[in-house]
C-alpha cells in the first residue's frame, strides 16, 4: 500500500470562479467580480488600473462563471459518481457579510452554504473550506483600503466566528488564506490591494500581508476553540526554483525567490518571523506596524498542516543575459530547458512536485495536502460533449506517481490531493474559460456563451479508477 486509508481524494474550486450568481441572495459586490476578462485584467489584479465596478467595455466572467449557485447539488452528485472523500471549495464573503463590516450576517448566504455543505456530506464527501479565496467585499476596499487597514483583521474575525459556529460538525478542514502570498504578485486579486500614485507599493503590501498573518492566526484560534476537532492549514502557492545554473549567485537567487514565498508559511506554521525577512523589512523600510499582542498570537496559533498548489517548478538566474521570461501562474519564471510547456507556458514538471514536498516537509515538519494541482488545456468536444483528453490523463498520472515516491520512498505526510479544478471553471490568472482543467466539460466560452451543459470526459472514468484503487492504479 502506499496511501493512508482514509487518503482525502478529490477536487478543488473556488467560490469566483464557479458560482456566478454574484448579485443573488443578498451577495455584496467583491474584487474578483470586477476582474475583467482580457487584455486588462492583469493591471486590474495588480492593483495598477483602477476598477471598483462594471463598466460596459469589459466582459465579467465572475458575474455567471459556471453558475454553481444553481448547480450545485448536480456538481456535487458528479464529484461523488468519481468517488470523491473531499472536495474543497470556498466562501465567498459577500455572501454572508455583503459589505464585510455588518454586525449580522446574510442568513440566505449562510443557508447556501449549509445546504452545499449538507450535499457533500450526503455522499460521504468531507468538505474543505478555504475563508479567502482572494474575495474581499469592494465596500472594505473602497471605505477602508482592504487588507492594508488593520480593521480587516476584525472583520475577517467575526467572519470566522460566524461560519466555524454555523458550519460545526459539517467541516472540519478549513483553510484561512489561499496563496497567501499571492499578495506579492496580485495585490487587488490577492488582497483588494489597490495603490494610488506615489505610494509605497511594497511597505502597503508587507502591513497588509502582516494583518492577514494575525488574522490567520485568530482563525485558527477560534476554529480550535469552537471544535478541537477542527483542522486548520495554510495555503501557498509553490514551486521549488531551480538555480539556472550552479554559479553560486544563481543558486543564491534561487534560494532567495523561494524564502519570498515560505516567508509567509514560516510564520502560520512555526508561529514567528523568520530573521532572514526581518532584516530585508529592516533594510528597506517596510517593517510592518505591529499591535500589541500580535507576535504572541502568531506564536500560539500556529496551522495543523501545510496546504499548496502546485502546477510548475520556477527557475532563476542572476544573468541578466539569461532573464527571458516564460509566464507561469502569474509568477514569471525563466525557461528551464529540460521541460516541456502548457499551451499557456507553464513548465511541466513531476518530479518538482516530489522536490517541492520533500523541501515542505523537511521545512515544517508538519502533514501536507496538496489542493490543487492540474493542467489548463484547449479542449475540444465532440457532438455530445466528450473530450478526449488523455494529455490531462497523462499529466496528473505523472505528478501522482511523483507524489506517491514523496510519500512511499520518502516518508513525506500527506494527507490528501485534490485536483484543480474537477470541473471547467473561469481560470483566475488569465479568467478565460478555454483554459480548462475538469474531468466535467461546461459548454461555456470566453464571452459568455452556451447552455452550460456539463459532460463527462475520458478522464472523469479514469479519476474514478484512480480513486477506487487509491492511487495503485493509474493506468
Amino acid at each position: 500500500m502506499s496511501f493512508r486509508k482514509d487518503f482525502l481524494w478529490g477536487g478543488a474550486t473556488a467560490a469566483n470562479q464557479c458560482e456566478g450568481g454574484y448579485n443573488e441572495g443578498g451577495r455584496g459586490l467583491a474584487n474578483v467580480d470586477v476582474s475583467p476578462v482580457g487584455k486588462d485584467r492583469f493591471a486590474v489584479i495588480a492593483g495598477k488600473m483602477k476598477m471598483f465596478d462594471f463598466d460596459d467595455e469589459h466582459f465579467y466572467p465572475a458575474k455567471e462563471a459556471i453558475d454553481m449557485y444553481h448547480h450545485f447539488r448536480e456538481d456535487i452528485k458528479l464529484f461523488a459518481e468519481m468517488g470523491f472523500k473531499t472536495y474543497r471549495c470556498s466562501i465567498a464573503w459577500t455572501r454572508i457579510f455583503p459589505k464585510g463590516d455588518e454586525l449580522e450576517p446574510n442568513e440566505e448566504g449562510l443557508k447556501f452554504y449549509e445546504d452545499l455543505f449538507k450535499e457533500c456530506k450526503k455522499y460521504g464527501i468531507e468538505p474543505l473550506v478555504t475563508i479567502t479565496h482572494f474575495d474581499c467585499p469592494m465596500h472594505l476596499i473602497t471605505e477602508y483600503g482592504a487588507w492594508r487597514n488593520r480593521k480587516l483583521v476584525g472583520f475577517y474575525e467575526n467572519l470566522c466566528n460566524v461560519i466555524f459556529r454555523r458550519y460545526k460538525g459539517l467541516v472540519k478542514y478549513w483553510l484561512t488564506f489561499n496563496e497567501i502570498n499571492m499578495i506579492l504578485h496580485a495585490p487587488f486579486m490577492g488582497a483588494g490591494l489597490y495603490f494610488e500614485e506615489g505610494e509605497d507599493e511594497e511597505k502597503i503590501k508587507y502591513q497588509a500581508a502582516h494583518h492577514e498573518l494575525v488574522a490567520s492566526a485568530i482563525a485558527t484560534k477560534i476554529a480550535h476553540e469552537v471544535d478541537p476537532n477542527n483542522m486548520v492549514g495554510c495555503m501557498l502557492a509553490a514551486g521549488q526554483t531551480y538555480p539556472y545554473s550552479c554559479h553560486p549567485n544563481d543558486v543564491w537567487k534561487g534560494m532567495n525567490a523561494d524564502r519570498e514565498n515560505y516567508f509567509f508559511i514560516d510564520v502560520q506554521s512555526r508561529g514567528q518571523y523568520p530573521a532572514y525577512a526581518i532584516k530585508e523589512m529592516e533594510r528597506k523600510g517596510i517593517m510592518p506596524v505591529m499591535e500589541e499582542g500580535d507576535l504572541e498570537l502568531l506564536k500560539n496559533h500556529t496551522v495543523d498542516f501545510i496546504s499548496f498548489s502546485y502546477y510548475s517548478s520556477r527557475c532563476a538566474s542572476a544573468d541578466p543575459e539569461v532573464n527571458k521570461l516564460t509566464e507561469g501562474n502569474i509568477f514569471a519564471s525563466l525557461k528551464n530547458p529540460y521541460l516541456d510547456a502548457s499551451e499557456w507556458g507553464w513548465q511541466i514538471d513531476p518530479l518538482g512536485l516530489r522536490i517541492t514536498m520533500n523541501t515542505l516537509y523537511d521545512r515544517y515538519q508538519k502533514p501536507l495536502f496538496i489542493v490543487e494541482n492540474g493542467l489548463g488545456a484547449i479542449d475540444t468536444p465532440d457532438e455530445n460533449g466528450y473530450v478526449e483528453d488523455d494529455y490531462r490523463i497523462d499529466y496528473l498520472r505523472a505528478h501522482i506517481k511523483a507524489m506517491r515516491d514523496a510519500v512511499v520512498e520518502d516518508g513525506v505526510d500527506l494527507l490528501g490531493y485534490t485536483t484543480w479544478g474537477p470541473i471547467d471553471l473561469v481560470s483566475a490568472g488569465t479568467g478565460e474559460m478555454k483554459k480548462r482543467y475538469g474531468f466535467i466539460y461546461v459548454d461555456r466560452d470566453n464571452e459568455g456563451n452556451g447552455t452550460l451543459k456539463r459532460s463527462k470526459k475520458k478522464s472523469f472514468d479514469w479519476y474514478k479508477k484512480v480513486i477506487a484503487s487509491n492511487g495503485e492504479d493509474l493506468e
